[in-house]
């Protein structure tokens, strides 16, 4: 297993590709390399790019990665498919759009199938950022499925979130209620060289006035504190940039790589690395124990119990918080209970 470390180290992309299906079918080896690599893991920028589907993520990460390479950076690149219903194979193949990077050897593209993972990330992403990293890539793009409101998943993930809008898709109201806007790090307008670009700025700006004021969370300073050279605010904070590009063009990437720069800057500045390194530590920690909670569950019960409980949800004989209370006692757990204000009182 260390050889195969050793060799995706070295950069043989065939060794990387064969470790992350290892990952992605939840083989013991794959398990057995991860631990192996992570001694090497801690140097990459991890970069969720995240938005409603149409606003030009595919095209704007091709373009940024481009811009990275141009600045001598290698990148990986995941892109997170929707799952096919009958396969569970990625349907929209994104290193198929993604063809001008194809043959750079300072760039790896990988498309991973969501599998009906709620947040538009794969149940392995966190894996195979961690093989991405170890492999020497200094800078880690992770583009979202753009399922809505469960798109805030990213921010577990990432060092820096940057949430795509696009003109005239009705989406700045949206993404203000799904929570896009309070992970946001960076929100870039694509497809700015529409007329109505200007007027989702303008509305980008007002959200954030609200967020200023108090009406919604975020990591704001206020609106007019001005920013020093690495982008922070004086007051300490950081007031995530609003950026037009157009990436079918190329217009404007090379502000967004910049900002994104800043970024990174002022998180290691500011103590706010560490930060988000915790955070990601517990995001993946709480994923595993998630899922293996749940599959040692499932695998407990009796056959057919499942899905005779379900059916009687379905008939309204019983709710789902009973249903869960249940079969946590047939698997031979205490039934747990959760509790809301004002109930049991």
């Amino acid at each position: 297993m260390k050889s195969s470390i050793g060799a995706i180290q070295a950069g043989d992309r065939r060794a990387l590709a064969r470790a992350i299906s290892l990952i992605e079918d939840s083989r013991p080896e794959g398990r057995a390399l991860l631990a192996d690599a992570y001694r090497a893991t801690g140097r990459a920028h991890i970069i969720g790019v995240t938005g409603a589907p149409g606003t030009g993520k595919s095209s704007l990460v091709n373009v940024l990665a481009q811009a990275y390479r141009r600045n001598g950076q290698t990148v990986g690149i995941i892109a997170i498919d929707p799952s096919s219903p009958f396969s569970g194979g990625a349907l929209l193949g994104d290193r198929l759009r993604m063809n001008d990077l194809a043959g750079d050897p300072g760039v790896f593209i990988r498309s991973m199938a969501s599998r009906g993972s709620l947040g538009g990330l794969a149940r392995a992403t966190a894996d195979v950022i961690q093989l991405l990293d170890a492999a020497g890539f200094k800078r880690v793009l992770v583009e979202t499925v753009g399922a809505g409101q469960s798109e805030v998943e990213i921010a577990g993930a990432a060092h820096t979130t940057i949430v795509v809008e696009a003109p005239g898709m009705g989406d700045e109201v949206q993404a203000f209620k799904a929570g896009l806007l309070e992970i946001a790090d960076v929100l870039v307008v694509n497809k700015a060289d529409r007329e109505d670009a200007d007027r989702t700025v303008l509305a980008l700006q007002a959200m954030q006035a609200l967020a200023d004021s108090g009406l919604a969370m975020g990591h704001y300073g206020p609106q007019d504190s001005p920013r020093d050279e690495a982008g922070a605010q004086q007051d300490g904070g950081w007031l995530p940039p609003i950026v037009k590009t157009v990436a079918v063009t190329g217009a404007g990437v090379e502000t967004l790589r910049s900002w994104i720069e800043a970024h990174a800057a002022y998180l290691r500045s500011t103590g706010a690395y560490a930060e988000r390194e915790l955070v990601r530590a517990e995001h993946a920690v709480r994923h595993i124990l998630s899922e293996r909670l749940t599959a040692t569950l499932l695998a407990g019960l009796p056959a057919g119990l499942l899905e005779s409980f379900i059916e009687e949800i379905v008939q309204r004989k019983l709710d789902p918080y009973s249903a869960a209370d249940r079969l946590l006692s047939a698997n031979g757990r205490n039934a747990h209970r959760s509790t809301f204000p004002g109930e049991g009182e």
